[in-house]
C-alpha cells in the first residue's frame, strides 16, 4: 500500500502563485507514475499533470507554461508549481500514483492510477 498526501493548497489571487507538495509513504518501489489531478464539484476528475520515474511529463493543454510537475525520487515526493493561476483553476487538487503494472496504460487517464490523496483546495479569487 502507499499513502499519499498533499500539501499547498490555498487561497490566491489570480495570477499568483502556489507550490502543490505530495509525500508518498509505504510501499514506494511500487510507484511508477505520479501525477495531479483535479476536480470540480459535479465534474469529472481531471488531469493536470503527470510524470513518469524517469522524469517524462505530460500536462493538460489548459495549463502548459503555467504549471510544472517535479519529482523527487529520494524523497518520494512529487510538486505543482502553479503559476499565473486563473479563476478557472480553482479546484480541489489530488495526488495520485501508479503502479509499474499500470504503466502500459499511460499516465494520462485517471482509471490508470491506484492511489490517490485526500486532496488540497486551490481557490483563485478573480
Amino acid at each position: 500500500q502507499v499513502q499519499l498526501v498533499e500539501s499547498g493548497g490555498g487561497l490566491v489571487q489570480a495570477g499568483g502563485s502556489l507550490r502543490l507538495s505530495c509525500a508518498a509513504s509505504g510501499s514506494t518501489s511500487n510507484i511508477a507514475a505520479m501525477g495531479w489531478f483535479r476536480q470540480i464539484p459535479g465534474k469529472q476528475r481531471e488531469m493536470v499533470a503527470a510524470i513518469t520515474r524517469s522524469g517524462s511529463t505530460n500536462y493538460t493543454n489548459s495549463v502548459k507554461g503555467r504549471f510544472t510537475i517535479s519529482r523527487d525520487n529520494a524523497k518520494n515526493a512529487v510538486y505543482l508549481q502553479v503559476n499565473d493561476l486563473k479563476p478557472e483553476d480553482t479546484a480541489v487538487y489530488y495526488c495520485a500514483a501508479q503502479k509499474w503494472s499500470k504503466l502500459w496504460a499511460g499516465i494520462v487517464d485517471r482509471r490508470s492510477y491506484d492511489y490517490w490523496g485526500q486532496g488540497t483546495q486551490v481557490t483563485v479569487s478573480s
